[in-house]
Order: C-alpha cells, then structure tokens, then sequence
C-alpha cells in the first residue's frame, strides 16, 4: 500500500511549510487528487490518520479535492472530462481519440491551515 508512503511525504511536506512560517501546529491539510494519479481515497485517508501522529499535524483534517479526468480533442480544440478513467477517452463532440491529458494526474498539496 504505496498510500502510506504518500501520506508521510504529504505530512512532511506540511510540517516543512508550517515550520518555515513559525507555526505551532497544522489543523488542515488540503490536498488536490486527481482520478489518474493511482491513488485510492480511502487509503490514503486511513494512511494520514496514522501517520500525523507525533508530528505537528497531529489533529489535523485532511481535505482532498478530487478532480476528475479531463482530456483535449485536437480535431474540436475542447477539453472534454472523460467518466471513463480505463476506457478509451473518445471525443463527445466528434468521435476521435484523444491521449492529451489536461487534467487527472495531480497529487498536490494546495493548502495548510496553521496555529
């Protein structure tokens, strides 16, 4: 379950933040996680709430913004979101292919709410 792994580099990366900023503790982390990135929600959350313990986002809520994938047809030059995320991603306006993600691979941490 790589999901521990990121948990603790997500926790690491909020107590290098916090740190920089004189802060005492982290009370939120908010994450932005898209279909593609390989991640499973539910994991990563079990994987958070162990792992905070000991550091300075040790009550911390984890918030996670799911985005979902969207990709860009080059024949109607339009960003389409594909429900779909093991399928072939086909263009809803005209049919074709498309491989050119825009959207779905983040796995970033976009916010900390500190004391």
């Amino acid at each position: 379950m790589h999901e521990v792994g990121l948990a603790r580099q997500v926790l690491d990366i909020a107590e290098s933040a916090a740190k920089e900023q004189g802060a005492k503790a982290i009370t939120k982390v908010g994450l932005r996680l898209g279909a593609m990135a390989g991640v499973v929600p539910d994991a990563l959350s079990f994987a958070f709430e162990v792992a905070r313990h000991g550091t300075m986002a040790e009550q911390a809520v984890l918030e996670v913004e799911y985005l979902p994938l969207v990709c860009y047809c080059e024949s109607c030059q339009a960003a389409f979101e594909v429900d779909d995320r093991f399928g072939i991603a086909l263009c809803p306006s005209c049919g074709e292919p498309s491989a050119e993600i825009r959207q779905g691979m983040e796995f970033t941490v976009s916010y900390l709410e500190v004391t």
